[in-house]
Order: structure tokens, then C-alpha cells, then sequence
């Protein structure tokens, strides 16, 4: 086996979880944060942003039937992490599970998979919430070129317009 492919053994994950001191991680975080976090991120990514968009030019009357869909895939996942945190007790994600599961490369790469999905959730709200920002401002004789609120691949497909 070589050193890649080491995976972080069950009592060294506990050690570190249970360490306290200089160059270790305060736990502040109660059960209320990470449910609030879920839930803004819903709300800022597809209830504001996308619900009507999807509704009025994909789905239509069948939107009801997407959420549900929709809601089976979160289930799953849940599921899934549900079963990731009795097999590894500790706090983490993705990435802490997948280094004691799967080794170090695996983690890595599931671990900028995390950052990948983040930065693109983050962009997606931002333009939306641009956009709302433009109308709104439209409404007292302000406007923001369109150009400075798209998305890299919206209106004439060019990615910098300076």
C-alpha cells in the first residue's frame, strides 16, 4: 500500500476529535446552527432564486411533483449522512468520512468537490440576488448594466466584458 492510499485509522480520528488546546478547533456550534445553515442555504439558492423561474418556464403545474422528487434525493442524502456519523462518530463531513473510508486521495478529492459546490451555490445566490437588487433599484431610477449583474454564461455567451 503506499502512502497515498493510507487511511486516517478510527482512534486517531477520535485523538483529534477529543484534542483540546493550542492549534485546535473550539467547538461553538450547537444543533440549532447547522439546521439554520441548511436552511438558509434552501432558501437562498432555490426557494428565492429558482422556484419561479422553474415553475413558470419548465415545470408548470408539475412543480408540486419536482419538489417531492426533490425532497426524495435530500431524504436519500440525509440517509447517507446519517449513516456516515453512526460509523464514524465524530464531527466532519464528507471529507473527514471519505479519509477513514476511502484514504487520502479520495478525501482530497471530495474535499475540493465540497469547495466546487460551495463556490458555485454562493455564485448562483449572488446572481440572483443582483438581479432582484437591479429591479429594485429600477424602481427608484437606478439601473446596473446588465452585463455587471450576469452569470459568466448568460446574454451574449462572453465570459468578461470589460
Amino acid at each position: 500500500m503506499s502512502r497515498h492510499d493510507i487511511r486516517k485509522p478510527m482512534d486517531v480520528l477520535l485523538a483529534e476529535a477529543n484534542a483540546e488546546g493550542s492549534g485546535t478547533l473550539v467547538r461553538r456550534l450547537g444543533a440549532v446552527s447547522p439546521i439554520a445553515l441548511g436552511i438558509g442555504a434552501i432558501i437562498g439558492a432555490g426557494l428565492f432564486s429558482l422556484t419561479g423561474v422553474v415553475a413558470g418556464q419548465h415545470a408548470g403545474p408539475a412543480v408540486v411533483l419536482s419538489f417531492v422528487i426533490s425532497a426524495i434525493g435530500c431524504a436519500f442524502a440525509g440517509l447517507c449522512y446519517a449513516e456516515f456519523a453512526s460509523i464514524i462518530p465524530i464531527a466532519g463531513s464528507a471529507y473527514t468520512y471519505s479519509f477513514a473510508t476511502m484514504g487520502r486521495v479520495w478525501a482530497w478529492i471530495i474535499g475540493w468537490d465540497l469547495v466546487l459546490e460551495y463556490a458555485v451555490g454562493a455564485a448562483m445566490v449572488s446572481i440572483s440576488w443582483s438581479q432582484y437588487l437591479n429591479k429594485l433599484l429600477a424602481m427608484h431610477g437606478m439601473h446596473i448594466p446588465d452585463y455587471l449583474m450576469a452569470g459568466p454564461f448568460e446574454g451574449d455567451g462572453s465570459i468578461c466584458r470589460l
